[in-house]
């Protein structure tokens, strides 16, 4: 499994606006403004086959469902090439949606524009943004990858989206996110 780092996009970056279909509803198309958060928004890019996706999405779901509840939007991307990645198609993201029982859109970059505006470059791949759409936080989730015997916490993007909530400061210093890279067409 090739590891490949998220590019980090800077800080203080307005959230790319995007109008993409909806995996879970299928016939649903959605902007970053009808999706965003009271309080701020958190952007993730997975993709339905990736083992560092399948090694955090019980978290990812966990925070979701903490974290939605007090007005942050969440929505989930997945940029992948189809043709030469099948089990990342449409129709598996929304099987793919349904058995990790998210509550949150899943929605599809056939384009793959919305991966480059955000600068994503593997999944999963992170952005948090504030109530004002600025990028506040981008990096990993914690230091659990698969394989190494570090629990899954999430403590890395708890504790950004806790500042996000509660006006408290967000160290600057984030660790980049790991996983497998977008598949490119």
């Amino acid at each position: 499994m090739a590891r490949t780092a998220s590019n980090m996009l800077p800080l203080g970056t307005k959230a790319p606006d995007f109008y993409l279909k909806d995996q879970k509803s299928a016939s649903q198309w959605f902007s970053f403004a009808d999706l965003k958060g009271e309080k701020g928004t958190l952007v993730l890019f997975i993709c339905n086959h990736c083992p560092f996706v399948h090694h955090v999405i019980e978290e990812v779901v966990m925070i979701a469902n903490d974290y939605r509840v007090q007005g942050l939007g969440i929505i989930a991307i997945s940029s992948n090439d189809v043709v030469n990645y099948p089990q990342d198609s449409p129709e598996l993201m929304t099987e793919f949606a349904f058995e990790n029982n998210f509550e949150f859109p899943y929605l599809y970059d056939k384009s793959q524009a919305v991966a480059q505006a955000y600068d994503a470059t593997c999944t999963p791949d992170f952005f948090l943004f504030n109530n004002q759409d600025k990028l506040i936080y981008r990096g990993q989730l914690d230091d659990s990858r698969p394989g190494n015997g570090i629990p899954l916490s999430g403590n890395d993007l708890r504790g950004a989206i806790d500042g996000v909530l509660y006006n408290r400061s967000i160290n600057p210093d984030q660790k980049p996110s790991i996983g497998c890279g977008i598949k490119w067409k």
